[in-house]
């Protein structure tokens, strides 16, 4: 069974950011939460362009020496990268890597701290 279309779904319908990058540091999936976020840097126009493009030296330092961490050890998987107080979020890098363990890639993970509005179970936005 191909489970391609339900990582996909499972992706697309978080409301939290993720933009998958290649080794390259190539946009290879944003998901639409994402497009949002960054849509005044060109939203889904920035798939299949270099991530490094959008950040300072000082970070595009800091993402190759956390790919370097993640393939250093294949227990290297996650790191803590930022901290923004005014949307109450944490976010991380994320290793992604294949069956065999092999890094293949990585991603941003932005975990938001606010609790839930939504009431239990509420069926009606």
């Amino acid at each position: 069974m191909d489970l391609t279309p339900y990582f996909k779904s499972v992706l697309d319908q978080d409301r939290a950011p993720v933009v998958l990058c290649d080794l390259n540091h190539t946009v290879i999936y944003m998901n639409p939460a994402a497009g949002e976020r960054y849509a005044k840097q060109g939203g889904m126009a920035l798939v299949g362009t270099s991530l490094l493009n959008c950040h300072p030296p000082k970070a595009n330092e800091m993402i190759e020496r956390v790919v370097e961490w993640f393939r250093a050890d294949r227990t290297h998987n996650l790191i803590y990268t930022f901290r923004n107080d005014s949307e109450n979020k944490d976010v991380y890098m994320v290793a992604l890597r294949d069956r065999g363990g092999a890094l293949i890639g990585y991603y941003e993970k932005h975990e938001y701290r606010d609790r839930e509005t939504m009431g239990l179970y509420e069926f009606e936005p």
